[in-house]
């Protein structure tokens, strides 16, 4: 059986769109949708929420604000497989828990906090850091659809070892099933003490660099599926920025995150960390055990 594509909702607009875009997604990979809200309270204040269900007291239960996106995702697509689930603990635990028997984990960028939307919340952040599974974080100026591409690519940054990447799979994968080139993105830098200034060798240690760069880059690529229109990029300057740029023009931009077994804190890499909190696209952080 396929495993559901979850997608964490609070009935806040952010998780509303992530419905959307789950309900999509799941289309897209033909398997069943999950809505799964976490709470700690049995009771939830939200105005846009309360706006859609005609209650004016603003104060509606958990249950009503999964029901009320298991409707979204119906009413978006008929023929969709749509359940639902209540829990009450900590969302940030409960969804790292789901993602055990999750093919994906979509959540919206930020809940219902009131601090500006320019940095990612903290269960975004943590469930991203932790899930068993990919987990795709709702950033940028989408309009919330997964297909027809807007844009007409998907990104993928390459890390130092990526020949066992299992974002670069992943990547292949959502190119796929969007009918979409994957820009495959390797960036690189010449340290600044191994510049010379005598003017035959200066550009000596940028060429090997870059060079370094040009095999890694084949590498990681070497067993990409050949009906997949591939494109190979490899850009001087910070891995972070060069990401954050590219995310510009595309429709999802995907990273690998280290799993460190035993390890307690943020297991998300400087990468993975600024992609989630400056991307202009969804961000997909795929696990890569160690």
């Amino acid at each position: 059986m396929d495993l559901p594509l979850v997608v964490g909702v609070d009935g806040s607009e952010p998780s509303l769109r992530a419905t959307d875009w789950a309900s999509d997604e799941a289309v897209l990979r033909g398997v069943p949708l999950h809505v799964v809200y976490a709470c700690l309270w049995e009771r939830y204040e939200g105005a846009s929420l309360a706006r859609d269900l005609g209650d004016p007291s603003a104060q509606v239960m958990p249950q009503e604000v999964v029901a009320s996106a298991a409707r979204r995702a119906h009413a978006r697509h008929p023929e969709l497989n749509v359940t639902s689930d209540v829990v009450f603990e900590e969302p940030e635990y409960a969804l790292v828990r789901e993602s055990r028997n999750a093919s994906a984990l979509v959540v919206g960028n930020r809940g219902r906090s009131g601090i500006a939307e320019v940095l990612l919340g903290s269960v975004s952040l943590t469930v991203a850091a932790h899930a068993h599974c990919p987990v795709i974080v709702l950033r940028g100026n989408h309009d919330n659809q997964a297909t027809p591409p807007v844009h007409g690519r998907v990104v993928v940054g390459v890390g130092e070892d990526a020949e066992a990447s299992a974002a670069v799979r992943f990547a292949y994968e959502e190119a796929r099933r969007r009918g979409v080139p994957l820009d495959a993105v390797r960036a690189w830098r010449c340290p600044a003490h191994e510049t010379t200034d005598h003017p035959l060798l200066a550009d000596a240690p940028a060429r090997l660099h870059e060079q370094h760069a040009v095999e890694t880059l084949a590498g990681a690529l070497r067993d990409a599926p050949p009906d997949l229109e591939l494109h190979r990029r490899t850009v001087e300057g910070h891995a972070r920025r060069v990401l954050v740029d590219a995310s510009h023009g595309a429709d999802l931009l995907i990273v690998g995150a280290k799993r460190r077994p035993g390890h307690l804190g943020l297991q998300l890499g400087r990468v993975a960390h600024a992609a989630l909190h400056h991307s202009a696209c969804p961000v997909a952080v795929v696990p890569q055990p160690v």
